[in-house]
């Protein structure tokens, strides 16, 4: 078991006092099988009335409602999580998804239609000739092999850039400029994925790494595809390889711009800056 300590500060400074709309806040993490919450605190600045509730991923969304103007907003979360998926490649895949090609049971496709279908357009064909490097028609492979090398090629033949511009780039942009943030590769695998027929989601949440001189932020994004006999299994383009205990989930979604973790809106002439920190400790 591993433990980890996620503190995440957002603030908002204005120059001018403002008022506040209600505040949706996506900071803690999934609990499950393999992560367990051992303490959290959430504290805002100015006072807030909170009110939780599960959206329809059945993530954990926190809505913050103020009462007061302000010229700050000072969102701090603060948690400490029990990680147990310490074998990530311990997992079977059921006799009937081992190869792909594969089929979804009738059930199963009923509910994974939203994970199946390609948000972008797929004009020109750029997406679907660059899968055929990985698959084509009428051939036959290990699904996970297929899958860990489509992970992989992203990882080591595209360059990372930490981007802090909202947003996500498209497929087709992230294979055209060879680089990107961790949304826009996990956004790419998760395109290719689907036009493989394969269902799959974005994943929001943190990352454990060691400061390095090409560190990812502790802030990350990743995508989960769907197999049967295991589930929703996380794979990470951006440091190419399945997701363990050093990866901690807060939201998942069909779409990557579903899931920030802070939203919300103010009234008034104010301009305003922005100042993240986020630190994942290893306990």
């Amino acid at each position: 078991m591993r433990r980890l300590k996620i503190a995440h500060r957002t603030a908002y400074y204005f120059n001018q006092a403002v008022t506040l709309g209600p505040h949706h806040l996506l900071v803690r993490p999934r609990e499950g099988h393999e992560v367990h919450i051992e303490s959290s605190r959430l504290d805002i600045t100015p006072s807030a009335s909170i009110r939780w509730q599960r959206d329809v991923d059945d993530n954990s969304v926190a809505t913050a409602s103020f009462e007061t103007p302000t010229e700050e907003l000072i969102i701090t979360s603060e948690v400490i999580c029990q990680h147990y998926d310490s074998e990530p490649l311990d997992f079977i895949v059921a006799d009937s998804a081992v190869m792909y090609p594969f089929t979804y049971s009738d059930d199963d496709a009923a509910v994974l239609v939203p994970y199946r279908i390609c948000s972008e357009p797929l004009d020109g064909g750029e997406l679907g000739n660059w899968v055929a490097g990985f698959w084509r028609s009428g051939q036959t492979l290990q699904t996970y092999s297929l899958l860990d090398n489509i992970c992989s090629f992203i990882s080591q033949a595209m360059r990372y850039k930490k981007r802090e511009t909202p947003g996500v780039q498209t497929a087709v942009q992230t294979l055209a400029m060879g680089e990107g943030s961790c949304r826009d590769f996990a956004n790419l695998f998760i395109e290719a994925t689907r036009l493989l027929g394969i269902a799959s989601r974005f994943v929001s949440g943190y990352l454990y790494n060691p400061p390095t001189d090409t560190d990812y932020g502790a802030t990350h994004a990743w995508a989960e595809v769907y197999l049967p006999g295991v589930g929703w299994k996380g794979f990470d383009p951006t440091v190419g390889k399945v997701t363990g205990n050093d990866h901690l989930t807060v939201a998942v979604s069909r779409r990557p711009d579903n899931v920030p973790p802070v939203s919300g809106s103010y009234f008034g002439n104010a301009e305003s800056r922005l100042e993240v920190a986020v630190q994942v400790s290893d306990l």
